[in-house]
């Protein structure tokens, strides 16, 4: 599969590059941005974090806004920043373009219901189509970590706790721990996978820590929380998460973090936290 390069900038010895590709799991075009740390400019294989953006967001939030670059540059960790669902004329949409569902909100799920069943596969998409593209164009190795940040956060979680052993780790800013009982995920879910409420619960992070008791599908995760986000009780429900940890025994660091929102100004001031435990993880550091 070919892919284009859409931008380049230099920074902190790196490259920022965003590039286009055809995708045949989404059936449309998509844009992807990749951090490559000086230390792939020699061929060097290295490490890549899958990182998996909020509602409404692109593959730029985070790349412009995160300040990630300097200690992923100091650790030798290429960071990948699918954008956040299927784009397109074709694309079947919110008939009232809303903000939490359809373009710009693909929730990493399967479709299954139509319209959407055609194009909104992003589960497929991040977990095979994107990887084997960075694989098969980037100098990076097969030891992989994934973050994301609320509806993100729920896709970062989800799909480690769906593929254990893919991830070396796992973290999450502000997720949306357990979509089967929000309203951002039900409507999404709903939408997307009927009205069998039993079906939910395979995409819900909570309901698949909870089931993730074997030492083999724990992936050590690493949450954090701000206390003054406006989303924090009707949608996000950390303690839905922190209780199935406890059920299960998971390795999960769950911080709640005084005075801070839902913004990338709470995501910028932790990002080097995250980005070291995936060293640690990765075996960097």
């Amino acid at each position: 599969m070919g892919i284009e390069n859409a931008s380049s900038n230099k920074v902190f010895g790196g490259w920022q590059k965003q590039y286009t590709h055809p995708s045949a799991v989404l059936g449309c075009d998509m844009r992807f941005a990749i951090f490559l740390p000086p230390q792939a400019g020699n061929g060097t294989k290295v490490p890549v974090m899958y990182w998996l953006s909020g509602l409404t967001c692109t593959d730029e939030n985070f790349m412009q806004k995160a300040g990630a670059f300097r200690v992923a540059a100091e650790l030798g960790i290429a960071i990948v920043a699918p954008d956040t669902s299927p784009r397109g004329d074709h694309v079947p949409d919110d008939e009232n373009e809303a903000y939490d569902f359809g373009k710009g909100a693909g929730f990493y799920v399967n479709a299954t219901r139509e319209p959407w069943a055609r194009n909104y596969r992003m589960y497929d998409y991040v977990t095979k189509e994107l990887p084997d593209l960075i694989r098969d164009h980037f100098p990076v190795s097969d030891d992989a970590v994934i973050s994301g940040h609320s509806m993100g956060g729920h896709g970062a979680l989800m799909i480690a706790l769906r593929n254990p052993g893919t991830f070396k780790s796992v973290t999450a800013f502000s997720p949306i721990t357990n979509p089967i009982n929000c309203p951002w995920g039900q409507k999404a879910l709903g939408n997307y996978l009927g009205d069998d409420k039993s079906v939910w619960k395979a995409w819900d992070s909570s309901e698949l820590m909870k089931a993730a008791t074997a030492s083999d599908a724990q992936t050590p995760a690493l949450v954090d929380q701000g206390d003054a986000d406006g989303f924090l009780a009707e949608q996000l429900k950390p303690e839905a998460l922190e209780a199935a940890a406890k059920a299960s025994g998971y390795p999960l660091t769950l911080r709640m973090q005084d005075g801070y929102d839902h913004s990338y100004y709470f995501i910028s001031t932790f990002i080097e936290d995250h980005i070291r435990f995936h060293a640690k993880h990765l075996g960097l550091s």
